[in-house]
């Protein structure tokens, strides 16, 4: 199974690059470009990619913007930003629209690729950098006294929701605790379910709000 992608960025020479650099990727399939976001709401509709990658500053509609239109339209196309900036406004205002990731252009390779492979399966894969800013940002929330699970999280799987909140993969996790990945996932989907929330970014912030790390 190959990932099929659109790859979404206004500078051709930017697009054209990625595009060869992962199509000789054999996870990965590139199914198309588009220079703005209506030309990528447009084709993912046509095309059906199962991941855009997503650059937020484009004219026409940005990143954003388009993010958001797919979310509503076309819930089965996961949205991964990549784009050079990280400032707070960029990073809080994509993930509310929708995106399940948030990468930095200086990212390697080896790691885009693997989260696309991630974003694929629903994963929320962040650059280190904006998950610090995640868990800043609720650090300076007024406190509060929030309800404590009903089935305490095992110490595994409290290792894995501190490893969740840097940004790391379900691969990354696995080699870092020396577990399958299969385990990983599994026991992601647990922590998922005992803190009642939907996606890893959620995930990390509810364990932060709780004091679990």
């Amino acid at each position: 199974m190959t990932v099929r992608v659109l790859i979404v960025d206004d500078q051709a020479l930017f697009r054209e690059a990625l595009a060869t650099l992962l199509e000789v990727q054999p996870e990965i399939d590139v199914v198309g470009e588009a220079a703005n976001g209506e030309e990528a709401v447009r084709l993912c509709a046509e095309l059906r990619p199962d991941v855009a990658l997503m650059d937020l500053r484009m004219p026409v509609l940005d990143g954003i913007a388009a993010t958001a239109r797919l979310r509503a339209e076309q819930p089965g196309v996961r949205v991964l930003a990549l784009t050079t900036f990280d400032d707070d406004e960029d990073v809080f205002a994509a993930l509310r629209a929708g995106a399940v990731g948030y990468l930095l252009k200086d990212v390697s390779s080896t790691r885009l690729v693997e989260a696309l492979v991630a974003a694929e399966r629903g994963e929320s894969v962040l650059q280190p950098s904006v998950a610090a800013k995640l868990v800043a940002r609720v650090a300076r929330l007024p406190a509060e006294t929030p309800q404590q699970p009903a089935t305490p999280l095992s110490e595994r799987e409290l290792e894995v929701v501190r490893l969740l909140a840097d940004g790391r993969s379900n691969r990354e996790i696995a080699k870092t605790l020396f577990l399958a990945e299969g385990t990983v996932k599994n026991l992601v989907t647990s922590v998922l379910s005992k803190l009642q929330v939907r996606d890893r970014t959620q995930a990390a912030l509810r364990a932060k709000e709780l004091g679990l790390f």
